[in-house]
């Protein structure tokens, strides 16, 4: 059973990811600080038809420094890791102009730091390996914008380029380097979106919809899977084409 992580996969789109991953023969390693009861109840369902296919393990990915001794603990515990959804991300609501320099700096940290640190030690594994696959959850803001989220759309945009440039450093070791930008979905991240908003970007859309969490699952499953083992470098958009 290849092993994948998932990072904020305690739940909304990580748990999704996390879910559709097992569907498909992988065993998921969810990574967050606490165990939701979303997770819990996953778990318990996951258990019954496909024992050990879904893990916990708790990790604040803001704790730079903590980062190589979870990798080594995640080896030593699972084995090899053959892929990784850098998922975990949080969002600043409000205007440049009135934010912190440290609320600039925690986005900057766990949306950004995090997940190039946390990629430079699973990558190092996976170049020995000869395998792995590496997908970077973006978001359509990092190439259209939002108000009232550029530092949230920075960070994301920051994504698209890393995934690019080391698509290009690791593929001579049979890894590829994907992104998933999704557009607005219906997850903690997005709860400060007021019903008019919802119905305005869906409006906006061309098939007049939201996305769903398993829209997005399906699309990292996909960039995991043997299908796409000529597939990198490359964004796939999924957003009901709001960007169309």
């Amino acid at each position: 059973m290849r092993n994948v992580i998932v990072t904020g996969g305690s739940r909304g789109l990580g748990l999704g990811i996390a879910r559709k991953l097992i569907a498909s023969g992988f065993r998921a390693i969810a990574i967050a600080r606490k165990e939701s009861s979303e997770l819990v109840a996953a778990k318990l369902d996951v258990e019954q038809s496909n024992p050990g296919a879904l893990q916990f393990v708790p990790a604040d990915l803001a704790d730079i420094e903590a980062i190589p001794l979870l990798v080594k603990a995640l080896r030593k515990q699972f084995g090899p890791i053959y892929g990784l959804v850098n998922n975990a991300g949080m969002s600043a609501d409000g205007v440049l102009a009135l934010a912190s320099t440290q609320q600039i700096e925690q986005v900057v940290r766990l949306n950004t730091t995090s997940p190039m640190v946390l990629t430079k030690h699973i990558v190092r594994g996976m170049m020995a390996d000869g395998q792995g696959r590496i997908v970077n959850i973006s978001s359509i803001t990092a190439f259209t914008g939002y108000s009232g989220l550029a530092v949230y759309a920075a960070t994301k945009a920051s994504l698209i380029g890393f995934t690019r440039s080391l698509a290009r450093e690791v593929g001579r070791a049979g890894i590829t380097v994907n992104a998933v930008a999704p557009g607005f979905v219906q997850t903690e991240m997005t709860k400060s979106l007021t019903e008019e908003d919802r119905e305005r970007i869906a409006r906006r859309s061309a098939l007049k919809r939201l996305v769903d969490v398993e829209d997005i699952a399906n699309a990292v499953d996909y960039l995991m899977g043997d299908g796409a083992r000529n597939i990198t470098g490359t964004v796939i958009t999924v957003d009901a084409g709001n960007t169309a």
